[in-house]
């Protein structure tokens, strides 16, 4: 599923858009998840990502779209941001903020579907399984492949991976569910661990991204079956 936002504050080309994106998504067999905001304020300010693509209009009463991408790309450097604009002149501005590309209204539906086709193919190239981090001052896309670990701390959880270390406030069992198909298990209460990285188990401890980790008791038979299988179908 592609999660795309459609930030345009008149109605008429909003639900073009709508529109665009279902008669494509029927074409292609490709599901789109949207969401509308009607300015520029709305999604840029507490900028939440999980978006694959923004459709971004320019020219909107309370924040302009230029300046929206500008304060998304603070925080969200991957998004993939695509401007709606009546102006070609606009186009050379969003070099700046790393735009994917821009169509011109009045949006015809060839011109927008092959820029789709070439939104979809940047977002095709990482096929891995991603997970969002909303930190306080930024949001951090991450590979399933990149976590070594999660810790539990209490209400925060400490995520060890090949980048470092982030800590963000959320539940264990949102951070399992988000990674259950994609070889995490819990080798104790306080770890999910990513079995790709698994060096070594021994001592009822196994040795992750170089920390030893334990393997509660309770546990150990099925997270050893867990990494048995792993290896196996890898």
């Amino acid at each position: 599923m592609i999660s795309v936002a459609i930030v345009e504050d008149e109605d008429l080309y909003a639900d073009q858009l709508q529109e665009y994106l279902t008669r494509f998504s029927k074409e292609k067999g490709i599901t789109f998840r949207t969401d509308r905001f009607s300015d520029g304020d709305e999604i840029a300010e507490d900028y939440r990502g999980g978006y694959d693509l923004i459709l971004m209009d320019i020219q909107m009463p309370f924040m302009d779209g230029m300046t929206a991408a500008e304060k998304i790309r603070e925080r969200d450097p991957g998004v993939l941001i695509m401007f709606i604009t009546n102006r070609t002149d606009y186009a050379i501005r969003g070099y700046q903020v790393d735009a994917l590309d821009y169509v011109v209204k009045p949006v015809a539906y060839f011109a927008f579907s092959t820029k789709l086709d070439r939104a979809l193919a940047r977002i095709r190239k990482d096929p891995e399984k991603t997970i969002i981090l909303n930190l306080r001052n930024q949001i951090v896309r991450l590979s399933a492949d990149e976590i070594y670990y999660i810790e539990s701390e209490g209400h925060t959880l400490v995520y060890h991976t090949a980048r470092g270390e982030y800590r963000l406030r959320e539940r264990m069992q949102s951070a399992e569910e988000a990674l259950a198909d994609s070889g995490f298990f819990r080798c104790n209460k306080g770890y999910l661990v990513n079995l790709r990285h698994v060096d070594s188990v021994s001592d009822g401890m196994c040795r992750v991204g170089g920390d030893d980790l334990l393997i509660s008791r309770a546990r150990r038979t099925d997270f050893m079956e867990a990494l048995t299988e792993y290896f196996s179908s890898h």
